[in-house]
């Protein structure tokens, strides 16, 4: 105001004081000291702790939360972090400020953390401090540790997943889910086999836990039993080993099925031949050639289980001939689908004969004249299907397509590595009784499923894919190579961080 009236103004400024210990010219404070004086004077981390022992299971990377807990914890994380600063004895005394790692040898045994402390000290002055924590680590097995390395098969719960199928790739689309949300943290041992996956825990609780996880997100129904494993009669303690069989619903995505006629009417006379388009904690099933959709959860389909009539194993590759769209876009679940009249020939045909099939199919979206499709021959099949006798007068279909082939475009891109990878469970192998054609034979449907996924981004959507570090792409590479051939864009695939890696590029920084 005064500034706008023209008149003088006096700016307020800070006078400056000696220090009373030094002399040097100083801002004041409640000390009349400097801060290198306050720091002589008072150290406001002496009765704060320098040296602590921490306790570290060398095999689960657990530290020891006195009594009996553990705690699992990464190098340099957050949660590690934490712990140290809680293990601090008056702490409560100081306010703290920050808290940093200082990096040391990966095989030194210690950890070293930088503390800033501040504390209220003479005449209300506060003073701001830091000071190094060091932490001897000692190694020491926890209980569950100590037991499997003394004897493997000390498990108390083991939890039997079992898909009787000619194929793995409902196991495939399960190791990812467990993967993605570590659901099996707990297991001391996993054992593949031919017809499933075996895990072993150290108690019960945890295989309740996995159990749970698994009806969450696929078909199942469950089974338990337990044997006395002994028993001490003086104390009355007595041990059993729980088992918990776990069976997977036969039913996979692309399976053709003939609905039992009981089914078939409680779900408002669909079908009977549908296609399952989507398997989860609930089966997907699809009419072809009406695009009536329906769901079937855990309870409906095991009152009255089925098998499907024929699987991905027996798709037949077709080209397409001629399209006649005959209905509108419709989307069901998420996914988008338009009927059309379709002649298609198979490809095994060409220069022998001259069939041709006429096909009703829900894929007129994806579909042109010229396209290769991948379908059900019901021409040649035969069938002995015990429901689909019971539909006295049923005309079958000669074809039923499932989906759009892209195998002449994969073989051009046959032996080219991809930019992106999975990660896969610590399994042991059974591989008693297994020849080279087994082997091939899991290579094969490994491959056939990393093409699924490619090809399906709903099947994306509940999987965490990875950058593949390693991966170059090739100067000889032709675009028209990869034309038209479905790919996994670059925003879907996360980062594989490993932790030694960024100590060497720290490393090199230092350098």
């Amino acid at each position: 105001m005064a500034e706008v009236l023209g008149m003088f103004t006096v700016q307020q400024t800070i006078g400056n004081v000696l220090c009373c210990k030094c002399g040097i010219s100083m801002q004041p404070n409640a000390a009349n000291m400097c801060a290198k004086c306050l720091r002589s004077e008072v150290d406001i981390t002496e009765d704060l702790q320098k040296h602590v022992v921490i306790v570290h299971c060398p095999e689960c990377d657990g530290y020891l939360q006195p009594p009996r807990s553990w705690i699992k914890a990464q190098l340099e994380s957050k949660e590690l972090l934490t712990f140290c600063i809680k293990k601090l004895k008056n702490l409560n005394k100081v306010k703290l400020v920050n808290a940093e790692f200082i990096w040391t040898e990966p095989h030194s045994k210690r950890i070293k953390i930088r503390l800033k402390v501040q504390k209220e000290v003479l005449n209300g002055a506060v003073l701001e401090q830091s000071y190094i924590v060091e932490y001897v680590v000692q190694d020491q097995m926890c209980d569950s540790c100590s037991k499997v390395q003394v004897n493997p098969d000390q498990w108390v719960a083991a939890v039997q997943l079992r898909q009787h199928v000619s194929h793995r790739r409902t196991f495939f689309y399960l190791e990812q889910l467990i993967i993605k949300h570590d659901a099996a943290n707990r297991a001391i041992k996993i054992q593949q086999l031919d017809q499933g996956i075996d895990f072993f825990f150290g108690h019960r609780s945890h295989a309740l836990k996995f159990v749970d996880f698994v009806c969450r997100v696929v078909l199942v129904r469950t089974r338990n039993a337990k044997q006395l494993a002994s028993h001490d009669h003086k104390s009355n303690i007595v041990n059993y080993k729980y088992t918990f069989s776990v069976e997977i619903s036969p039913v996979c995505r692309e399976d053709l099925i003939c609905l039992p006629p009981k089914v078939a009417a409680s779900l408002g006379n669909i079908g009977p031949l549908v296609i399952c388009t989507k398997v989860s904690n609930s089966i997907s099933l699809l009419d072809p050639f009406t695009l009536r959709h329906c769901f079937l959860d855990a309870d409906q389909y095991w009152r009255a289980s089925f098998k499907p009539l024929l699987s991905s194993r027996q798709l037949v590759e077709y080209v397409v001939l001629d399209v006649d769209v005959v209905s509108e876009e419709v989307n069901i679940g998420g996914s988008k689908y338009v009927l059309a009249d379709i002649q298609v020939a198979r490809v095994s045909d060409f220069g022998k004969n001259d069939t041709i099939f006429s096909v009703r199919t829900h894929l007129g979206h994806l579909l042109d004249a010229g396209d290769y499709a991948l379908g059900y021959d019901l021409y040649r099949a035969n069938s002995n299907d015990f429901e689909l006798e019971k539909y006295k007068g049923l005309v079958l279909p000669e074809v039923i397509l499932i989906k759009k082939s892209y195998e002449e475009k994969h073989q051009k891109k046959r032996g080219k590595p991809r930019s992106w990878k999975l990660k896969s469970l610590n399994m042991e192998i059974d591989n008693s009784g297994k020849g080279r054609d087994q082997e091939q034979k899991m290579n094969s449907e490994y491959e056939h499923f990393l093409r699924d996924l490619e090809e399906n981004p709903d099947m994306r959507f509940n999987i965490s894919l990875y950058r593949d570090k390693e991966y170059q792409r090739s100067e000889t590479t032709s675009v028209a190579d990869g034309e038209d051939v479905p790919s996994i864009p670059l925003e879907e695939l996360l980062a594989d961080i490993d932790l030694n890696d960024i100590d060497v590029e720290e490393d090199g920084i230092r350098e």
